[in-house]
């Protein structure tokens, strides 16, 4: 089979994949495709936690015998046993000829093993083909499995001067309704969403998301900080289907941490300037997504973040551009940490 070809197959099981994105949470994002006599014969993705694998799914959906067939799946199949059995049994069972998967798995109860095994039972394997495409698609489990923590990304609505809001607290409209349901879109992808009592207070935010075909069962956790215990626990964020918790205790590492044993791989921050600045200066921002509007608030109106003030240039915090999109009237920058 061809390079050409190949890439093919295996964007069509990125594609499966991320049928996934909003349900198969804490789990990572999988799709497969499996090929015989170069048609496709089955193909499947990971749809729920405790669900077939995607690998799985392809096998039982196959037409005909996949003997000798040529599995492509984004990412690396498990080994071990899990909430289900591992995906390599039921390759190696099935005969297939070659496997060829994207990303390495992080996990270190799999990463690299089902290479090993799969040669041992004369299956042919590579890996790497389109591995940004799948890395990117599970960033979160991967940030969790290496760093024990969840990604972060906080989301800023914004004037072009870097204005957030007034002077007196507005800030409903500066974006468009574009970018609020893009913001959506982010939401439904996150296993949770942090916010700040004062958002909490000021706004009654509700941080739930509100796009077809979601369902309440597919809610993010809601985390609602809460150091000086304002919140009464009546607000309309509380009252919502999905879970809402409360942290009682200032931002830092151990929260995530703690997020992290949670099995949560990502958190969506929406919040004001003073979480910002807070998890900027504590360097808890692994990613930043600017809507900007295409407006000016002036010198008065209130920053993005709020911490102290920088005397030099060395101390700046810096990211790297990752990506640029035009969001109806807006432009989305999505900027991220170079470690990451």
């Amino acid at each position: 089979m061809n390079q050409l070809d190949q890439k093919i197959y295996m964007q069509r099981a990125i594609k499966l994949a991320e049928y996934g994105m909003h349900t198969c949470k804490p789990n990572p994002r999988v799709g497969c495709v499996i090929v015989k006599d170069g048609q496709v014969i089955g193909e499947g993705w990971h749809k729920k936690t405790g669900g077939d694998h995607a690998e799985i799914v392809a096998l039982k959906s196959c037409e005909v015998d996949p003997k000798d067939s040529i599995v492509f799946v984004s990412l690396e199949p498990c080994t071990h046993q899990g909430r289900t059995p591992p995906c390599i049994e039921a390759l190696i069972n099935a005969k297939v000829s070659e496997v060829i998967f994207s990303s390495m798995d992080p996990n270190p109860k799999v990463s690299g093993k089902s290479v090993d095994i799969l040669n041992a039972a004369g299956i042919e394997v590579s890996h790497g083909l389109l591995s940004d495409q799948s890395d990117e698609l599970n960033i979160g489990f991967f940030h969790r499995m290496r760093f024990k923590k969840p990604f972060v990304r906080s989301k800023i609505g914004s004037s072009i001067d870097g204005k957030i809001a007034l002077s007196n607290g507005e800030s409903k409209w500066i974006t468009s309704d574009d970018s609020r349901y893009d913001v959506q879109k982010l939401r439904a992808e996150s296993c949770a969403i942090m916010t700040s009592n004062q958002t909490v207070l000021a706004d009654d935010a509700s941080l739930n998301v509100r796009i077809d075909d979601f369902y309440d069962d597919d809610q993010p956790l809601r985390i609602v900080v809460d150091s000086s215990r304002k919140c009464s626990g009546n607000e309309k964020i509380f009252q919502l289907p999905g879970e809402t918790m409360i942290h009682s205790e200032r931002v830092n590492q151990s929260l995530f941490e703690h997020l992290g044993s949670m099995e949560i791989n990502n958190v969506l921050v929406e919040s004001g300037p003073r979480m910002n600045g807070a998890l900027l200066e504590s360097d808890l921002i692994d990613e930043l997504i600017i809507y900007m509007s295409p407006c000016i608030l002036g010198s008065d109106a209130k920053d993005m973040f709020d911490f102290p003030v920088i005397e030099k240039l060395s101390d700046r915090y810096s990211f790297a551009v990752h990506h640029l999109d035009k969001i109806g009237a807006d432009m989305k920058i999505t900027l991220r940490r170079e470690s990451v």
